[in-house]
């Protein structure tokens, strides 16, 4: 938000707050909806009264319907510069296509992965292989659907392999930071309330930090001011099935769903992946 727009809807919630027995408040889609159109909202916001109404203030943003719009128009931009960029070029010559990300344009919930194998390069959407589809295992057991969260990776492109050769390799440290500035871009346009990193690739191209997982996972950390969630991969789980380590991810889990304020049941508390 631009700092004469943050001014002018200070100034109009301290009036409210003066001449009113009502508590002013602001919810989070309507500050996602100032984001999405600072100057409208100022331009607006200057054109009502001194002492605004709390209609005069919503009505002054552009709607929760129009705000998702925006984002999925901006998100479309994106992958469209995200489908022809030739920045890595042995990627862009051994690639399938690219693997932008998948999901709600307005999500409280975003996972990062590490990078697209084959089965997404073939496909174009990140995590529908193995590990993909434990992936959406766990979300089920968490009440959400694909379609509610947004899943993205730190490279685009998948990882080259020598001729021949089975299995995925992970990105170099300059892959991820030539490709990072295309997540950066997707985190700030969904700006969700949660993020998850998932492995330590992830977490390494995400936030620069190499660490083991051990030393990681479990508690909170933060991006950008958004609280960040760092747990175990979905293709760990499937390499390593001790009932310890998925009940690990599902301990996050819980952790990523009480930080949401879903509900949570006795059942979910006692579930073991």
């Amino acid at each position: 938000m631009t700092h004469a727009a943050l001014d002018l809807v200070i100034a109009a919630l301290e009036r409210i707050r003066e001449k009113s027995d009502r508590t002013p408040c602001a919810s989070k889609t309507a500050m996602a909806r100032l984001q999405a159109a600072p100057a409208k909202a100022a331009r607006l916001l200057a054109q009502k009264t001194a002492y605004p109404t709390y209609d005069a203030v919503e009505s002054a943003v552009p709607s929760e319907e129009s705000c998702v719009r925006d984002e999925a128009d901006l998100l479309s931009a994106l992958r469209g510069r995200v489908s022809v960029c030739t920045k890595c070029t042995h990627l862009a010559c051994s690639r399938t296509q690219t693997v932008f990300g998948v999901g709600n344009p307005d999500a409280d919930l975003m996972f990062i992965g590490e990078a697209p194998g084959a089965d997404e390069d073939r496909q174009g959407e990140p995590f529908v292989g193995r590990a993909g589809q434990l992936l959406t295992r766990i979300l089920k057991a968490m009440n959400f659907a694909r379609e509610d969260v947004y899943i993205a990776n730190i490279l685009k492109c998948r990882p080259d392999m020598p001729a021949g050769s089975f299995g995925n390799r992970p990105p170099t440290p300059t892959e991820m930071q030539t490709c990072r500035p295309y997540l950066v871009e997707q985190i700030e346009i969904i700006r969700p309330s949660v993020l998850v990193a998932l492995g330590a690739v992830a977490v390494e191209g995400l936030l620069g930090t190499r660490a083991t997982m051990r030393e990681l996972r479990g508690r909170w950390h933060t991006y950008n001011s958004i609280p960040l969630m760092i747990t175990y991969h979905p293709a760990y789980l499937l390499r390593n099935q001790a009932p310890s380590e998925k009940r690990k991810v599902w301990e996050d889990m819980l952790q990523v769903m009480e930080r949401l304020e879903r509900p949570i049941t006795e059942r979910q508390r006692n579930y073991f992946l």
